[in-house]
């Protein structure tokens, strides 16, 4: 794979190989130094970097996404001479930690009479508990009844929620599908083969939980033809669509944009999101209508 490519990001190189990022970067390093031509580098945003740095000083320690290596793509579609590709660079955002819960007060009513100075005044009674909460909250609901399972299933603009391999909460909105994006894709400095056409799919993922999301939002993300095969992404981003960045912090909001050349005649049913290379009960589809 690297003979093919030359150069390119490790998360690239992960994406093609259906691998964790962090997988391929350990194996990349130990290839480098078996005495391999091989050169692993990393870049990084200085100003988020020396951000990070002083919440980690602030806060005693650092758990922020690890750093993500990025390069310019290579393989089956080149930029084209004199072309300039950016990535703008993201900041880390981190918060205070929540303080602790007020404690809870014992229920007042009969029982043993207790030590010490006896309380003034009248006692009031406890308000008898309820199973219904205020209306138009989430605690209007039958206290015996189980919560509604969540759906996993939307339309191009829904934002479904779902969980990753490790423990995060998160949901994601499919924002936009431009089909076909032959014109972004050639803006970029890009060439399309003869019979071949690109797609580029807009998405957010919002971490509602208090674990980072620790992967490519995007890593797995297919397109589903009504042939019923999957579409990978392409290796290759744009510069008028920047794409997905490694991590997502608890209460952050992350998007990106994920490019695919598919043949021109196929068509796309669907949208599919997945922690994994498989599909699983926390899999995401989108129906794209024609």
């Amino acid at each position: 794979m690297l003979a093919e490519m030359g150069r390119a990001a490790v998360h690239e190189i992960a994406a093609r190989l259906g691998m964790d990022p962090r997988e391929a970067a350990t194996r990349l390093i130990t290839l480098s130094g078996s005495g391999l031509p091989l050169l692993v580098g990393v870049e990084c945003d200085p100003n988020g970097i020396r951000k990070a740095l002083a919440n980690s000083v602030a806060w005693g320690s650092y758990t922020g996404p690890q750093g993500q290596t990025r390069g310019t793509p290579v393989g089956p579609y080149q930029p084209a001479p004199g072309s300039v590709r950016g990535t703008p660079s993201g900041a880390y955002r981190q918060g205070p930690p929540s303080g602790p819960f007020p404690a809870q007060q014992p229920p007042s009513g009969p029982g043993p009479a207790q030590s010490g100075p006896a309380q003034s005044g009248p006692v009031p009674a406890p308000e008898p508990m309820s199973t219904w909460g205020p209306p138009q909250s989430s605690g209007w609901a039958r206290g015996d009844q189980a919560p509604a399972p969540k759906s996993r299933t939307g339309k191009i603009g829904s934002t479904l929620e779902t969980e990753g391999l490790e423990g995060a909460r998160f949901t994601i909105q499919l924002v936009e599908v431009v089909d076909p994006a032959d014109f972004l894709f050639t803006a970029a400095g890009y060439k399309l083969a003869a019979g071949e056409r690109a797609v580029v799919v807009h998405t957010e993922l919002a971490n509602i939980g208090t674990v980072t999301f620790n992967a490519l939002p995007d890593m797995y993300l297919v397109l589903m033809t009504s042939t019923g095969e999957t579409i990978t992404k392409a290796p290759v981003s744009l510069s008028s669509r920047p794409p997905h960045k490694i991590g997502v912090q608890p209460g952050e909001t992350a998007g990106g944009h994920t490019v695919y050349v598919l043949p021109e005649n196929t068509s796309v049913t669907s949208v599919r999101w997945s922690s994994r290379p498989e599909t699983d009960l926390n899999t995401l589809v989108w129906t794209v209508d024609d």
